[in-house]
Order: C-alpha cells, then sequence, then structure tokens
C-alpha cells in the first residue's frame, strides 16, 4: 500500500479544484494549472481535500497512486507558494544581468551567452553573481534553471561554474611538482 498515495491533499483557502474524467484542474492565486491522471487511478475531491484511490490490486496502478498524489500536491503548492531555484554564479569574470526577457550571461566564452526565458517562467539576476528562476510549474522552473547551468557547470578543481545554491562540489587537488 502506498503511504503517499493513502494520504488527502488538503485545499487551502482560496484555492479551488475541479475533476473532470481523468483531468485535474487546480485554480489559486498565482493561477491555474491542469494534470492528467492515468486510468489506473480515481480523483476525488470532497471537504476541501484531493483524494487519489487506485482503480485496482496491478503493480501499475500503486506506482500511479502515490505519483499522482504527488502530482496533485505540486499542482497545489504551485498555485499558492509557486517554486523557485536559485543560482549561484563563481568565478572571475563571471556575471549575470537581465536585459528584457533575455538573461544575458559572461562566462568566459569569447561572446555572451544570451537565454531566452519561456513564458511561465521569472528568471531575475538580483546581484551579478545570483540568479532566481520562479513559477507555478515545478518541472519547468527545475528545467530552466539546469539548462541555466548547463552553459557552465562547476569544475572540480578551481569550482568555478554556474551551481545551485547550497550545492557542494567536490573538489579534487591538481597536479603535483
Amino acid at each position: 500500500m502506498s503511504r503517499i498515495g493513502k494520504r488527502p491533499v488538503d485545499l487551502p483557502s482560496g484555492v479551488e479544484a475541479s475533476v473532470s474524467g481523468q483531468t485535474i484542474s487546480v485554480k489559486g492565486p498565482k493561477g491555474t494549472r491542469t494534470f492528467t491522471a492515468t486510468d489506473d487511478v480515481d480523483l476525488k475531491v470532497n471537504d476541501g481535500a484531493v483524494s487519489v484511490e487506485p482503480r485496482g490490486k496491478s503493480k501499475r496502478a500503486r506506482q500511479q497512486w502515490g505519483m499522482s498524489r504527488t502530482m496533485v500536491e505540486n499542482l497545489v503548492t504551485g498555485v499558492t507558494t509557486g517554486f523557485k531555484k536559485e543560482l549561484e554564479i563563481s568565478g572571475v569574470g563571471y556575471r549575470a544581468q537581465m536585459q528584457g526577457n533575455t538573461l544575458k550571461l559572461s562566462l568566459g566564452y569569447s561572446h555572451d551567452v544570451n537565454f531566452d526565458v519561456p513564458e511561465g517562467v521569472t528568471v531575475t539576476a538580483a546581484k551579478p553573481t545570483e540568479i532566481a528562476v520562479e513559477g507555478i510549474d515545478q518541472q519547468l522552473v527545475g528545467q530552466v534553471a539546469a539548462n541555466i547551468r548547463e552553459w557552465r557547470a562547476p569544475e572540480p578543481y578551481k569550482g568555478k561554474g554556474i551551481r545551485y545554491k547550497g550545492e557542494y562540489i567536490f573538489r579534487k587537488e591538481g597536479k603535483k611538482k
């Protein structure tokens, strides 16, 4: 039995959920999100909470049970508080700045990297060495942060590059004479 799937997802005040077939739509102060569950689970809205139940005892139904409940919880979290990923830039001359809807990165290449921010995500560069990616879709926020980090991943010898805030970089020792 899924320990995660058993718990209902509570809907805070100001959040509405509606189910039509296998699609659940959650509306809150930050926007509206939808999720379509597989045919292996049932979605129900009762007394300010969303519950997910498996439609059988098959292995796939049990797998989808906990995953679907987590996806519904992520919808509720996204429309109430949103998701945020913070990146840090370290390295001499490495910096970032926003120009309209484009993130301009100076990362030691012969040219500046222009990263176009997709719709549904807001990117801010409060300091030249800090980037914040925010939005209501957890998958999209994480993917945009990963795409920015991909331009110059942290290297193990000097630790230069773009890293997630709080990420530990395993440092290596260089050559010895």
